[in-house]
């Protein structure tokens, strides 16, 4: 029964469009499970097997159930009416019906079910014999509902989920196929990055509604404790080379370059310093490749529509890299942050800095570490300004390249000093953040362990998407960017 039951949920099962023999043949299948048959010789593996087979039939009958449904819908006058009314603003002044055409949509549990649905076409004259022919249009009913590409809504942001947080997109095959989704690595792939790109085409309309000063501010942030920690991490982008394909493996040559993506991350904090993450409050991320002017704009029309304005505390934390102090400030003033608006270099990359200087100013690794551990703590306690005085002291007694590697990181630290920017003390008292492990935390989930990694060479625009559905993906708001890429394809006439 097993390896029947595998076998038909790796084929397309046909839609039988009768709930009564849909739960007879539940029934019939569901009552062999669950037979106590050999009981002694029953183990973990065998009730896993029993398990299995259960929900294949429940997946099975799900999609039966989901196929008469679409089917309804495909036979209701109201439903293709509203499909009309929905989708009018795709149409062209030259679109017209064009009868109607038998679609196939692909259901949980590999279920096949075929549609008649009413055709939309747009037509236009050639310039030779000036007769209108028809070219590819669409159905109302399934551009409305998030269908056009053959799978039923759940199915598709279900591919495109386990295609962005799977190790591979090999991975999320298997996985797809074990919940009753049997459809080719390619198709995957493809159905993933659609998914993604229509993400990022949002993403880029919200950009331009605030650049045309049509983005609404939003209240979100209201009266929140507000974290904002911006990084970047490392992975390869593949060019093409120019010329001519090779003509053994007919395709071009490609060179791996290192590429920075940059990241960032908003969340808030409660009165306890502790990170609030629900449906009321979620946490954003999010990211690019295309460099830290088109980061600005993101992060610019997120911040507008939280309500950035309205926070009760920013507090904007990262590495020493010049282009987030010289740009993001500006923006946060710009955008009428609170009063309250804090900046700090992330403690534990500090340190880093100080246990390079510590290991070049003493010959002794005890010595190094106890002065090590000491400034630390000193540096928690707001005494950057005694931290700098000893470094100084400890560089005038160095000589050769220890003292150049000792110089480098004592100017590193007073530079953060004199910005205002080692203000531990004060982030402490007010249960603020100190380190920006919410950002590492970020980089490590959505590129090292889908994008970077070895022989891992990514086209930019791929890369862009995978990192921007792994985002959705970590925040845990999936089920909101779904809801807005559904949503996006409603598009009523304009008055």
């Amino acid at each position: 029964m097993r390896q029947g039951l595998s076998t038909l949920m790796e084929k397309s099962i046909c839609a039988t469009l009768d709930l009564s023999k849909s739960l007879s043949n539940f029934s019939s299948e569901a009552t062999k499970c669950l037979e106590l048959t050999n009981i002694t010789e029953w183990n973990g593996k065998i009730l896993e097997e029993r398990e299995r087979q259960i929900r294949e039939i429940a997946l099975i009958l799900a999609g039966q159930c989901i196929a008469i449904l679409l089917y309804n819908l495909s036979q209701s006058q109201s439903a293709n009416q509203t499909a009309m009314n929905k989708t009018k603003g795709w149409w062209d002044s030259n679109m017209q019906k064009h009868g109607y055409r038998k679609r196939q949509i692909l259901t949980v549990g590999n279920v096949l079910v075929t549609l008649k649905l009413p055709y939309m076409v747009k037509r236009k004259s050639t310039p030779t014999t000036k007769n209108k022919i028809p070219t590819q249009g669409f159905c109302p009913l399934l551009k409305w509902l998030g269908m056009s590409d053959g799978l039923t809504p759940l199915v598709w942001s279900t591919v495109a989920q386990y295609g962005a947080i799977t190790s591979s997109f090999e991975a999320a095959c298997t996985t797809l196929t074990g919940w009753g989704i049997n459809l080719s690595l390619k198709r995957i792939e493809r159905l993933t990055y659609k998914f993604g790109q229509i993400g990022i085409n949002l993403r880029q309309s919200k950009i331009l509604n605030r650049q045309l000063g049509n983005l609404a501010e939003g209240n979100i942030l209201k009266g929140q404790r507000v974290v904002i920690a911006v990084d970047g991490g490392r992975s390869r982008i593949r060019i093409n080379k120019k010329g001519r394909k090779s003509s053994k493996t007919k395709r071009h040559g490609f060179i791996g370059k290192w590429v920075e993506p940059k990241l960032f991350t908003i969340y808030v904090v409660d009165e306890q310093g502790k990170k609030i993450n629900s449906s009321e409050i979620p946490i954003t991320n999010d990211g690019t490749y295309e460099g830290y002017k088109a980061l600005l704009e993101i992060l610019e029309a997120y911040l507008v529509d939280l309500g950035i304005s309205q926070a009760k505390q920013v507090l904007l934390i990262g590495d020493g890299a010049e282009w987030i102090w010289i740009h993001i400030p500006p923006l946060l003033t710009r955008l009428g942050c609170p009063a309250e608006t804090y900046q700090l270099f992330d403690f534990y990359h500090v340190t880093e800095n100080i246990k390079v200087f510590a290991d070049a100013a003493f010959n002794e690794e005890v010595q190094s570490k106890d002065w090590f551990i000491k400034v630390r703590k000193s540096l928690k306690k707001g005494k950057a300004k005694s931290l700098i005085s000893q470094m100084d002291e400890l560089i005038a007694v160095a000589t050769g390249e220890r003292c150049k590697i000792m110089v480098t990181k004592r100017n590193y630290i007073l530079d953060a000093y004199r910005k205002g920017r080692l203000n531990y003390d004060k982030a402490i008292n007010k249960k603020l953040p100190i380190g920006s492990g919410a950002i590492e935390s970020l980089i490590r989930q959505v590129v090292n362990l889908r994008i970077k990694g070895n022989s891992k060479f990514w086209l930019k625009e791929n890369a862009e998407i995978m990192l921007h559905l792994r985002c959705q993906w970590i925040a845990k708001s999936w089920d909101n960017f779904c809801a807005s890429i559904f949503n996006s394809f409603i598009k009523p006439e304009t008055a």
